[in-house]
């Protein structure tokens, strides 16, 4: 076996054993009973901006450091962009460093997890569970007391200041 093929399998083995430690490595997540918006493609197209129909409906990724919203630090409720069902309370932020804003927890039932294998190892990809529309991934390198990271697209959210 060829060291790059090596580590690429135990990088892989390591990923898959994090995600089954956190619950994450099963199939979606279920939230609580939404109701769900359901609209078509230029419906979307004509209710949001194309750097959101891009992120929200074809699970795109907006460039890091881009948002304003990463630095938004006040008090208040982050809604999905899409549908503004609140995805996250600001007692839940903190400061990755990665370039996106990041919770360490959403709301409860407010979100929907799949495994997303777009970048070849498994990921968990979480969209609004009302609309549908994609926000960002969860990490297990997030703060206590969770530890996990969901790093969010800063055009994905809507700030409603407290």
């Amino acid at each position: 076996m060829k060291r790059r093929t090596f580590i690429q399998a135990a990088l892989a083995a390591s990923v898959l054993a994090g995600l089954s430690r956190t619950g994450f490595a099963g199939n979606e997540r279920k939230s609580a009973m939404i109701d769900k918006i359901e609209r078509s493609e230029q419906q979307w197209a004509d209710i949001l901006t194309p750097e959101q129909f891009e992120v929200l409906r074809n699970e795109g990724t907006e460039r890091a450091f881009s948002s304003p919203l990463n630095k938004e630090y006040g008090k208040g409720t982050y809604t999905c962009a899409g549908c503004d069902l609140p995805l996250f309370d600001s007692e839940s932020k903190f400061d990755s460093g990665t370039g996106w804003p990041s919770f360490f927890q959403p709301i409860e039932g407010n979100v929907e997890t799949k495994r997303d294998f777009k970048l070849i190892l498994p990921r968990t990809e979480y969209h609004c569970a009302r609309c549908g529309g994609h926000q960002g991934h969860v990490f297990n390198d997030g703060p206590q007391p969770t530890g996990q990271r969901w790093c969010n697209n800063g055009v994905a959210l809507k700030f409603i200041p407290a």
